[in-house]
């Protein structure tokens, strides 16, 4: 399936997003602060799925 710019922008960003998450569980492992970014990293994959999904129903480049 062949992407917009738009596309790769918005993805590049929550996986950004989604690094830092897991980072800074992995840091601070055995804390409530850990266990807060998990499901904050889980919940950015949520939201970037359902973002992409939006996207690709409504660009011409990528539909």
């Amino acid at each position: 399936m062949k992407t917009c710019h738009q596309f790769n922008t918005v993805r590049a960003e929550y996986e950004r997003e989604i690094r830092f998450m897991l980072a800074h569980s992995e840091r601070h492992a055995g804390r409530p602060a850990a266990k807060s970014s998990a499901k904050q990293a889980a919940s950015a994959k949520q939201r970037m799925a359902r973002a992409l999904n939006s996207h690709v129903g409504r660009c011409p480049e990528c539909g």
